[in-house]
């Protein structure tokens, strides 16, 4: 026990003070720790190596449409329809979830604008169930291209998940094609389907609306894929290349039409409502 510990300890009347929240931010990236607003106020990206960090869906609505903009409503679903169980019951596991976020399910959906352009968001949430693609997920996306639809305006989506719910079995599956009908949907009437890939886009969403676009963004180092890079090599029996099912990748290959940086998102979407607008205006 050192000097300064023995006073300390000696000062009974000291109370150890606590704060609502951490102060700080470790980066998963370069390990350095960042001040805790510092790292909010930069969109959640790390000022010393710009890794971009995994945000909620109210944090992304706000940054990507105006001010006064509508947030729908989950809808409701049947719950637990399976009665699964694995270490734990389903619905204990919904509990849980629900407990640490303010909705009470995966996707968000936001209606409002883009620098005065009408503009749908819908917004994936990995901080739930890991984004996971269940019957409310399915329908709150679903939901999303029906005011699209409506308002005759954009749809943009922005996907977190690592697939589908298995807690849902059959039935996560079946919103692939269910969504899927919905961006026919949008093609149909004209209206621009955008999607915006962010760390990490995996799995059944992957296989279905996150590939379905008419422009495809990612975030800078977004993993972005189906399985995952150890199966894939167990399976082909080969090393995959450095930066495999990364955005940069996938961009050079072909499979990303731009990686954007979080700064840059919104002014980038903008421009993309201005090009694509004239066949949503004939429709």
């Amino acid at each position: 026990m050192n000097w300064f510990t023995r006073v300390r300890n000696s000062l009974t009347s000291l109370s150890k003070r606590s704060t609502d929240k951490d102060l700080w931010v470790k980066c998963p990236s370069c390990q350095q720790m960042v001040f805790a607003q510092e790292y909010q106020e930069n969109a959640f990206v790390c000022p010393r190596c710009d890794h971009h960090g995994r945000i909620g869906a109210d944090e992304r609505l706000a940054q990507l449409l105006d001010e006064g903009f509508e947030v729908l409503p989950i809808p409701d679903v049947k719950e637990d329809p399976l009665k699964f169980r694995d270490t734990s019951k389903y619905t204990d596991r919904l509990k849980k979830a629900r407990a640490k976020s303010p909705h009470k399910d995966a996707f968000l959906v936001g209606s409002g604008a883009i620098e005065g352009k009408p503009a749908v968001v819908g917004v994936q949430d990995f901080g739930f169930m890991g984004g996971s693609m269940g019957m409310a997920v399915g329908t709150a996306f679903c939901q999303g291209a029906e005011r699209a639809l409506t308002r005759h305006c954009p749809y943009i989506v922005v996907t977190a998940a690592g697939g589908a719910r298995m807690q849902e079995g059959i039935l996560s599956l079946m919103q692939m094609p269910k969504a899927t009908v919905m961006t026919r949907r949008l093609k149909e009437a004209g209206l621009p389907y955008i999607v915006v890939l962010t760390d990490p886009t995996t799995g059944g969403v992957t296989a279905s609306y996150a590939m379905l676009g008419d422009v495809h963004l990612a975030e800078p180092g977004a993993l972005i894929g189906f399985a995952g890079q150890r199966v894939i090599q167990d399976t082909i029996r080969e090393q995959l290349p450095d930066g495999f099912q990364r955005a940069e990748y996938l961009h050079k290959h072909g499979m990303v039409d731009m990686v954007v940086h979080r700064h840059d998102l919104r002014d980038t979407l903008a421009t993309l409502i201005d090009y694509l607008a004239p066949a949503a205006e004939a429709a």
